[in-house]
């Protein structure tokens, strides 16, 4: 009798948790990672949180929000369940990193060649004017370097970034470099706009789930599908198809996008 009461309640709680969604919050400024075609979200990051908890049995409610940091603050306060993003020690706090990463990524410093940017450490860049979009980290050592000389414009849009580097209005702009070299190659006026060889910084972009999320307790079931997701190549290839998409999009005349 206790089995079968426990098996009807385990069958009701599994029931109850399939008929929630899974709110996901993307701030898409990060092709081909996650960008907008004006109607809907696209990209690696979409794709592959979709894929993932649609192998589980769960739908997945995107949710778009004014800029990252409000992103990792409704995670942090259990608004959305996940968003994909940096494993950070303060980010740590709210939300549980899944140990299988989904993407390396390099973070690279993108400057303009009239206006070089000379670094041979970290600190050599208090020197300059930086840009970022709010909520933005990479890595300890650069936030500890951003907080100590205030030396960074904050914007919540990538092409204002790319835009006030072209103007020459900041100096350099740290970002993932698949992301950085297609603005550069899509954006006009964009054609001095070139970035350092080597990265500031190797990181990887995990999926991150919010500690006051019923999914927390999933986290097993997650690293798993992940892991048979890379085995199978199944992120390489939504990355690769999403590279094409979105060249393909802004090659397209204005007035048939």
């Amino acid at each position: 009798m206790r089995c079968l009461l426990w098996l009807l309640l385990a069958l009701s709680a599994g029931q109850a948790l399939a008929a929630q969604k899974v709110r996901y919050c993307d701030y898409p400024q990060y092709p081909p990672i996650t960008w907008s075609d004006g109607n809907n979200v696209r990209g690696l990051a979409p794709s592959v949180v979709k894929k993932l908890f649609g192998e589980l049995g769960y739908e997945v409610e995107i949710v778009v929000l004014g800029n990252w940091k409000r992103c990792l603050l409704d995670a942090a306060e259990g608004r959305v369940d996940v968003v994909l993003a940096y494993k950070t020690e303060q980010r740590e706090h709210s939300m549980l990193f899944s140990t299988v990463p989904v993407l390396r990524e390099e973070v690279a410093l993108f400057y303009n060649r009239h206006n070089p940017v000379v670094i041979e450490r970290l600190e050599d860049l208090s020197r300059y004017r930086g840009g970022l979009l709010f909520g933005e980290s990479y890595g300890p050592a650069f936030d500890r370097m951003v907080a100590k000389n205030d030396n960074i414009e904050w914007v919540s849009d990538n092409q204002q970034n790319f835009g006030k580097l072209i103007r020459e209005r900041i100096d350099f702009i740290t970002q993932e470099r698949r992301t950085g070299e297609l603005y550069v190659a899509n954006r006009p006026g964009a054609q001095d706009i070139v970035a350092l060889p080597k990265p500031l910084s190797v990181d990887y972009l995990r999926v991150a789930v919010s500690r006051r999320s019923p999914w927390v307790g999933h986290m097993p079931q997650i690293n798993a599908q992940l892991q048979r997701m890379i085995d199978a190549g199944d992120i390489e290839r939504l990355l690769s198809e999403s590279q094409v998409t979105y060249r393909d999009m802004v090659n397209l005349p204005a007035n048939t996008r």
